[in-house]
């Protein structure tokens, strides 16, 4: 097979959004001192919509679109299914300029995005396709693929199999990796994963996932980094909500936060839309100030929209951003 380079390479789901709003109320239930807010529906009842919209979303899909819109050469491996949901990922793909390296299988991963309160939103998703991802299904687009970077948010079963492959393949021709696990992945610790982690080059977590992950219940957020860089990973991210992004990288932890008063409309994708504006600052040989800044620089610019992928920033906008932005980045030796 004729040979393949690309800048970046994505791996994970891909789904059709719908984004519904409703009257939802919020209840909250308290048990043992442990309270939790929940969407409240009445039982038997005739839900009005509002207001609905249709998306493309999932984890490869939107860390793919920033890498393309950053116009760096990119590529998607994922699932979908024969069906309309599919027809319209890969429309998306094509108009984004984002090659599609992955299978066909029987249905399209699915989510409803329900009534987001302040911060916070409730999701249900049907993975479908996208745990059934096979080394099959991807052989011949492997066949001939090199790529600087290879991208991975969190894939689950078979999928997570064939995802380990393809890093393998990323390493024999000296790319780079960079992973986003979910929480069910850091649940299942350092040991279950080790085989990943030491062909890490990025590693990306929120505040509880890097505690799953590490075992530490701890709030410091430098011992958190500190330990999941002796897991393998020369570069480890830390996000904390609005407390903001840590970073240990060249010796140093790096530290940068949201400003106060942007702007929230709903948060689906907000950690896609940094970590892969991280990675595209590094495959443009960004510093890392100025990739941590293009990274919180995109999830702002997302979660003050509706959709994963609706402000997600281009290249040209970003870079004035970046240039103009004036917040401060920390830095502290280890």
């Amino acid at each position: 097979m004729a040979k393949l380079s690309l800048d970046v390479v994505t791996m994970g789901s891909a789904t059709q959004d719908v984004f519904a709003k409703t009257d939802a109320e919020t209840i909250k239930i308290c048990q043992h001192q442990l309270c939790e807010t929940l969407l409240a529906y009445p039982l038997g009842g005739k839900i009005l919509v509002k207001e609905i919209d249709f998306q493309i979303g999932g984890g490869g899909t939107n860390t793919a679109t920033t890498f393309a819109r950053q116009e760096l050469k990119t590529g998607w491996i994922g699932k979908i299914g024969k069906d309309p949901a599919g027809l319209s990922v890969t429309k998306f793909l094509k108009e984004e300029n984002i090659t599609y390296l992955g299978g066909v299988g029987n249905q399209t991963g699915f989510s409803i995005i329900l009534d987001s309160e302040a911060e916070d939103r409730t999701i249900l998703t049907f993975k479908g396709a996208n745990d059934e991802l096979s080394l099959k299904d991807i052989e011949k687009a492997l066949d001939g693929l090199e790529m600087r970077w290879l991208y991975c948010s969190s894939m689950l079963g078979e999928s997570f199999e064939t995802m380990k492959a393809v890093m393998h393949h990323t390493k024999s021709c000296n790319g780079k990796i960079a992973f986003n696990p979910s929480d069910y992945q850091a649940k299942q610790g350092r040991e279950v994963l080790k085989d990943v982690l030491f062909m890490l080059d990025v590693i990306m977590l929120n505040k509880e996932e890097a505690q799953l992950l590490t075992g530490l219940k701890v709030n410091d957020i430098k011992k958190l980094l500190i330990a999941l860089h002796g897991t393998g990973p020369n570069i480890c991210v830390v996000t904390d909500g609005p407390n903001g992004v840590s970073c240990l990288a060249e010796g140093k932890i790096f530290h940068v936060e949201p400003l106060p008063e942007r702007t929230i409309a709903e948060t689906t994708g907000a950690g896609d839309a940094f970590g892969s504006a991280f990675i595209a600052g590094l495959a443009r040989e960004k510093t890392m100030r100025e990739a941590l800044l293009l990274g919180i620089l995109n999830a702002e610019s997302v979660i003050a929209h509706y959709g994963a992928k609706n402000q997600i920033l281009n290249r040209l906008e970003a870079d004035i951003l970046v240039g103009q932005d004036k917040r401060e980045i920390t830095e502290e030796p280890l």
